[in-house]
């Protein structure tokens, strides 16, 4: 029986130790290394992007010939304005992307001996930039499955029997239920939104599949319009979950991801935040092929390449 790759060598190619043995000297050179590697490693202004830079001797600084501007290695990335030593972000990057379905903050704040709110808003940062890179992929080809998972809005049920109601019905709901629309490439590319209801997300589908592609949907009405656009097979769940080729498995793969993920790791995720937790599981499911020092690699860049985040600047002091 072939091993799986997950338990081959091959997929471990980072240690822990490794980065958590690293000087400051050697982390700040990482982090230069992994931003400026198109230039081999040295400096590139990031308001004018000139290469003709000069550094300091007191600090770990550059400063631009062109329009003197001072910046650090973080200065305008999602690491801008940082508190902790750059190898402690390092060593976020790689435990993060150890956790197979996502790690949870407050592991994290005990892993780095900070606050839980540090943690939360760290992990947050990294999302953000792994959704930017996941929302790169303009149109998805080949053969092509969308779906829709709901998430969210639990209504514990009363007690006793006599006080209890029919969760099914709108009214004894909460309003927080939302739904992650995936559409997923064959041995390829995830793309998600989250929506209020399914039939919202057939927009979003239709937006971003290529009109020579082969869609995979189940039989919910709202799909029926992408028969219009593309070559559409349906498949009934009802009868079965796969038939002659059809099959909507790459969503459903996905989507058991996310749910291990709320399930067994965060325990709940917030409607707001959603998108960010399936963008997440989604480059997760992507890259689950490339050993975990790729990965590592693949979101520190990401991190670094990615502007100042607007979203978790400041964040608690809203």
């Amino acid at each position: 029986m072939t091993q799986h790759f997950l338990l081959t060598s091959a997929a471990r190619t980072l240690s822990l130790a490794t980065v958590a043995r690293m000087s400051d000297e050697k982390a700040h050179e990482t982090f230069r290394h992994i931003r400026w590697a198109e230039n081999n490693g040295e400096a590139v202004c990031p308001r004018c992007g000139s290469v003709e830079c000069y550094t300091f001797k007191a600090r770990k600084i550059w400063k631009c010939k062109g329009c003197n501007h001072q910046f650090s290695v973080t200065s305008g990335t999602i690491f801008a304005n940082r508190k902790l030593a750059i190898r402690d972000y390092l060593l976020a990057i790689a435990i993060f992307v150890n956790g197979a379905k996502g790690y949870a903050a407050l592991h994290l704040s005990r892993d780095l001996n900070v606050q839980y709110k540090t943690a939360f808003v760290l992990a947050h940062k990294l999302r953000e930039a792994l959704e930017a890179e996941q929302n790169t992929t303009e149109s998805l080809s080949g053969h092509v499955a969308v779906d829709g998972a709901y998430f969210g809005g639990h209504v514990r049920p009363a007690n006793r029997k006599e006080d209890r109601v029919d969760r099914r019905l709108a009214r004894n709901q909460t309003g927080k239920r939302m739904v992650v629309v995936a559409a997923r490439e064959r041995d390829g590319n995830t793309l998600t939104q989250v929506f209020k209801r399914e039939g919202d997300g057939v927009a979003f589908v239709a937006s971003r599949i290529s009109p020579d592609a082969t869609v995979y949907a189940d039989e919910a009405a709202h799909w029926d319009v992408l028969h219009a656009k593309f070559l559409t097979k349906r498949i009934n769940h009802q009868e079965s979950y796969s038939e002659e080729g059809v099959h909507t498995n790459q969503a459903e793969s996905f989507f058991s991801r996310l749910r291990r993920a709320e399930i067994g790791t965060h325990h709940h995720i917030s409607g707001k935040y959603l998108h960010a937790y399936a963008a997440e599981m989604a480059w997760r499911e992507d890259n689950r092929r490339i050993s975990n020092g790729h990965q590592y690699l693949a979101t520190a860049r990401a991190s670094l390449t990615h502007p100042v985040s607007r979203n978790w600047a400041g964040y608690w002091q809203r």
